[in-house]
C-alpha cells in the first residue's frame, strides 16, 4: 500500500469520527487512557499554564490536560479533522464548567501552526505523529511554539524489539484490527494502520529527529510490551 496523502488521512479520521472513541476502545480495550495518562505523568502540567494538544482527534487528552490546568490555565486542542473536532466540542459540554473554559478547539495542520514562537508551557501529541506528512517539520513545529523550559510528550504505536512481541502485533493487527474494521465498515479506513507502523521509526530514530529538530532532551519509554512508546522532549 503506497503511502496515504495528507488530504487522505484528513478525509479518513472525517470518516471513522462517528466510531472513532468506541473504535479505540475496543482496539485497545480501553488501556488507550491509561496509556494517555502515563504520557501526561512524564510531563507533569501545572495549574495555570498555557497547554497544545496537537493531532487532538475527540479530545480525551486535551480534556486530561485541562483537568491539570484549571481553572485558571488554558489547552488548545488542534486537529485537521472538522469531524473529530466536533465531537471533541459536543463531549466537553458534559465537562465541568472550570474545564470547559480552559478549552479551545482549532482546525489546524501540525506541520504549520498559526501560532508564535515560545507561546506554549507544554504540549502532549497522542495518536498522530505517525500520521503526519513530515515528521521532522512537525517537531520543528512544536519545538518552535514551545516556551524554554517547556516539556512535552508524545505517546503513539510502537514495533516491539522482542521477535514475539512482534508476531503477536501483527496478529493482533491481522486478526483483531482488521475484522473489527469490516464489522464497522471501515476496512478500507483502517487498512493504513499496519503499513503506517512500518514506516513509523522506532523509539531510538525518534529521539534522533527530536534533537534534529533542536530539543536538548529526548527520551523514549516502550510501554505495553513494546508496542506503544512514549517520547518525552524538553526544550532548554
Amino acid at each position: 500500500m503506497s503511502q496515504l496523502s495528507e488530504t487522505d488521512i484528513q478525509q479518513i479520521f472525517d470518516r471513522i469520527a462517528p466510531v472513532y472513541d468506541r473504535f479505540n476502545d475496543l482496539l485497545s480495550l480501553g488501556q488507550h487512557r491509561i496509556w494517555k495518562k502515563m504520557a501526561l505523568g512524564w510531563c507533569e502540567p501545572q495549574q495555570g499554564e498555557k497547554w497544545l494538544d496537537l493531532c487532538c482527534g475527540s479530545g480525551d487528552m486535551t480534556a486530561l490536560v485541562a483537568q491539570k490546568v484549571a481553572p485558571t490555565g488554558q489547552v488548545i486542542g488542534v486537529d485537521f479533522s472538522k469531524e473529530l473536532l466536533a465531537i471533541a466540542a459536543d463531549k466537553a459540554k458534559n465537562y465541568l464548567p472550570k474545564i470547559q473554559k480552559c478549552l479551545t478547539w482549532q482546525e489546524g495542520n501540525v506541520l504549520s501552526l498559526t501560532f508564535a514562537d515560545n507561546t506554549f508551557d507544554g504540549a502532549t501529541l497522542a495518536y498522530g505523529l505517525r500520521n503526519v506528512a513530515n515528521i521532522p517539520q512537525c517537531l520543528s513545529e512544536l519545538h518552535r511554539v514551545l516556551k524554554n523550559g517547556a516539556t512535552a510528550a508524545i505517546l503513539d504505536f510502537h514495533r516491539p524489539s522482542d521477535r514475539l512481541m512482534q508476531i503477536f502485533q501483527d496478529f493482533y493487527l491481522d486478526r483483531v484490527v482488521v475484522p473489527l474494521a469490516d464489522r464497522f465498515a471501515m476496512t478500507e479506513e483502517y487498512a493504513y494502520i499496519a503499513p503506517s507502523l512500518a514506516r513509523f521509526p522506532i523509539g531510538a530514530e525518534q529521539v534522533k529527529l527530536a534533537r534534529a529538530a533542536g530539543f536538548t532532551q529526548a527520551t523514549h519509554y516502550a510501554i505495553a510490551n513494546g508496542m506503544m512508546g512514549i517520547l518525552v522532549l524538553q526544550k532548554t
